[in-house]
């Protein structure tokens, strides 16, 4: 196939295109910064630096769409926000609009999307029924996916992954994490009970692979490991891989100094369910968290 991502330079693009590669599709990578994609992907693809290169006659069967400035990497100001939100809606508007020229439409749109669309809702069971936050991070997930769905009035089959923690080696939130842990230095966040909705990232390619194969798969599915824990049972289970204690918990009030209104990322969280992944049948690799966090710590 030839398949386009953008945002394929990212934690989660690189290593789907270092995959898509070694199966033997063309891929085209779209980046900010063309020239840095060989280093992060690997040889073998083509990178352009702008949606305006793209051509109408360009033949593409399945286009995934993880473009999207860093959610976490700086507090919210207003600035920020409206950064993070052109990053995601606008650069999806602009695909759309170059499918809408395409000569021959993609087979596939496979776009981003995340839980932080559900908000927080406490113990509640979530699934991709549920409804989304009306927060900044429910909005934007919200909008991201009505911008995707726009293609459908193309014939393009969407399908909306709406990704919990991704956890693997060389980056991710478990990157952040891990040098107060070794240190011993860990701990809880506020007092631990919001819950942590996690995926590997190699489930979280074989979800994507699947899309691509099976044309009956439609619409938003939660890319989460069916056994979502609590923050205080991740941080207990985290320090026992690294053989460290973790006793030093972070209070609440801590946190909201430095972070602001992006406290609410750490400090609220989402009990979501892959129920529509379960549906079909999918069988996730990595559904154990002390599994997850040993193969990823592997590698550090």
């Amino acid at each position: 196939m030839n398949i386009l991502i953008t945002g394929g330079t990212g934690f989660i693009g690189s290593a789907l295109t270092k995959n898509l590669i070694a199966q033997g599709h063309a891929v085209t990578v779209l980046s900010r910064n063309p020239d840095n994609v060989a280093q992060l992907c690997g040889p073998g693809f083509n990178a352009l630096g702008s949606l305006s290169q793209l051509k109408a006659e360009d033949c593409y069967q399945v286009i995934i769409n993880l473009a999207g400035a860093p959610i976490i990497d700086a507090r919210w100001t207003e600035d920020r926000k409206q950064l993070i939100r052109a990053s995601r809606i606008d650069l999806t508007d602009h695909l759309i609009a170059y499918i809408a020229r395409m000569t021959v439409k993609p087979e596939l749109l496979i776009s981003g999307s995340a839980i932080g669309y559900y908000g927080n809702q406490g113990d509640k069971v979530l699934t991709e029924q549920s409804v989304p936050a009306n927060d900044f991070s429910g909005q934007l997930c919200a909008d991201w996916e009505t911008a995707a769905k726009q293609a459908e009035q193309f014939g393009v089959r969407v399908c909306l992954i709406r990704t919990g923690l991704v956890i693997a080696n060389g980056g991710g939130f478990l990157q952040r994490m891990l040098l107060p842990f070794r240190l011993g230095l860990g701990g809880r966040l506020g007092d631990g009970r919001q819950w942590m909705s996690w995926i590997h990232r190699r489930d979280w390619i074989n979800i994507a692979l699947i899309m691509m194969n099976d044309s009956t798969m439609q619409g938003a599915y939660n890319a989460t490991a069916p056994n979502p824990v609590t923050n205080a049972e991740f941080t207990r289970i985290l320090a026992q891989c690294l053989k460290r204690p973790a006793l030093l918990p972070i209070p609440a009030w801590l946190l909201k100094i430095p972070l602001g209104e992006m406290s609410e990322l750490v400090l609220g969280g989402q009990r979501v369910i892959p129920e529509r992944l379960l549906a079909q049948g999918f069988k996730f690799q990595y559904d154990d968290l002390s599994a997850a966090l040993n193969e990823a710590l592997q590698h550090q």
